[in-house]
């Protein structure tokens, strides 16, 4: 069986007028206090003074950077992120940054950049079978997906166990067959340098706590932007849910069960609705970084990119609503708010033409020539069982890189 995806008209964001009326940057949340209203001792930690600059100046400094222009929503009340971003998906436009460059431990959100990384080398109808070798260094308490040694797997079923259950054993396998977690982690970092995603240090390829592995929101955004152009990466963060390869007894058919994508805001669990027009793409969670999102959405015409890392209490619904109104700000705020950066251009891309065609993994030119034709998804089945499919499929990033430049610290103005 398969899911039909619906293709989605992909329109230019129109250039903002240059309207010149500057809100002052909000202030960054005050610390928690304690009963006598004094500054707790368990007070988050206070960002850097001075961060990287890329994608323009504003974002390198410490706080909320918004300019708002006459008749633009406020920002949400109640933002405790210690890093957050909202970007136009297609231009490239930051329309409002807090911390953008603060370098945070970024959880399972790094398995976007591994995909981003892997995916083109592994044709998805490659099958492997798992040995105890390839499961090595899966650290302890890790999500898992369910891959067992002895039995075989395509690179389809691993990828969509890396993006739905986020697992662990899934990003090891793959690595394994990408020549190894040493050469993969390599391969990843030269990928994040490519991208000018320079807050990025990658220890591990599944995002697992190590030290001193980091990223930044700013980061985060940039690697979704690059895998939301690829036609399997929508597929695979667009999938709400699929049937997984379980135990094969001689003899009989393969057994199959259900997962279901980690993604509160497309699957509406732990009581969050489904946000509308949501594509993606990954969220993580771990000891050391919290609750970490980077997600995309489409309204309209106007799709958005919004990346949450760490957001104080609440529990863990707490990066998905504050993600959610994020979203419905910048939504709101469309035309309303003059940038604050830019998302930079890889330091490979062609800077010469603002429309460039959405690229894909597939291995197969014919497959990039029909989305480019109609930017329509292809139809996506799944041995086993049926796959559900949300907008993912068909949201198509067309990047339009600015003209010579390359958003090395200079502000927007």
């Amino acid at each position: 069986m398969s899911a039909k995806t619906t293709a989605l008209t992909v329109l230019s964001a129109a250039l903002l007028a240059p309207a010149l009326l500057v809100a002052p940057a909000h202030a960054a949340p005050a610390p928690p206090a304690d009963a006598e209203g004094q500054p707790s001792k368990a007070a988050a930690p206070a960002p850097p003074v001075s961060m990287s600059t890329v994608g323009g100046s504003l974002l390198g400094q410490p706080g909320t950077q918004v300019n708002l222009l006459p008749g633009a929503p406020a920002l949400p009340a109640n933002l405790t992120g210690r890093s957050w971003i909202v970007a136009d998906a297609e231009s490239g436009e930051v329309l409002a940054a807090h911390n953008a460059h603060w370098r945070l431990p970024p959880a399972s959100t790094m398995k976007m950049l591994f995909a981003d990384t892997v995916l083109p080398g592994l044709p998805k109808d490659q099958v492997h079978k798992v040995t105890d070798k390839d499961m090595e260094g899966v650290g302890p308490g890790s999500s898992l997906v369910g891959v067992k040694e002895d039995l075989e797997y395509s690179v389809h079923d691993l990828w969509l166990g890396v993006f739905l259950r986020s697992g662990n054993d899934a990003v090891h396998v793959l690595s394994a067959m990408n020549g190894g977690v040493e050469k993969t982690v390599k391969d990843m970092q030269a990928h994040a340098e490519e991208l000018q995603a320079l807050d990025t240090h990658v220890v591990s390829p599944d995002g697992y706590d190590a030290p001193e592995q980091v990223s930044s929101a700013y980061d985060l955004t940039l690697v979704a932007r690059s895998g939301l152009q690829k036609q399997d990466f929508r597929e695979y963060c667009g999938t709400v849910s699929a049937k997984f390869p379980g135990l094969q007894e001689a003899g009989k058919p393969r057994d199959y069960f259900e997962i279901q994508n980690t993604n509160r805001l497309m699957t509406g669990a732990g009581g969050i609705a489904p946000y509308k027009g949501i594509a993606g793409v990954k969220n993580g969670n771990t000891t050391m970084a919290g609750s970490t999102f980077t997600g995309a959405a489409q309204q309209g015409s106007r799709k958005l990119l919004v990346t949450v890392m760490n957001p104080d209490g609440g529990g863990a619904n707490q990066v998905y609503e504050q993600t959610a109104a994020l979203f419905d700000w910048g939504f709101a705020a469309a035309g309303k708010v003059k940038p604050v950066g830019e998302l930079v251009p890889p330091k490979s891309a062609d800077t010469s033409s603002h429309g460039s065609p959405a690229q894909s993994h597939e291995n197969d030119p014919s497959a990039a020539g029909k989305e480019t034709g109609g930017g329509a998804g292809t139809a996506l089945a799944v041995a086993g069982g049926v796959l559900a499919v949300l907008a993912g499929g068909a949201f198509v990033v067309n990047r339009r890189w600015p003209r010579g430049r390359r958003g090395r610290g200079e502000e927007l103005i």
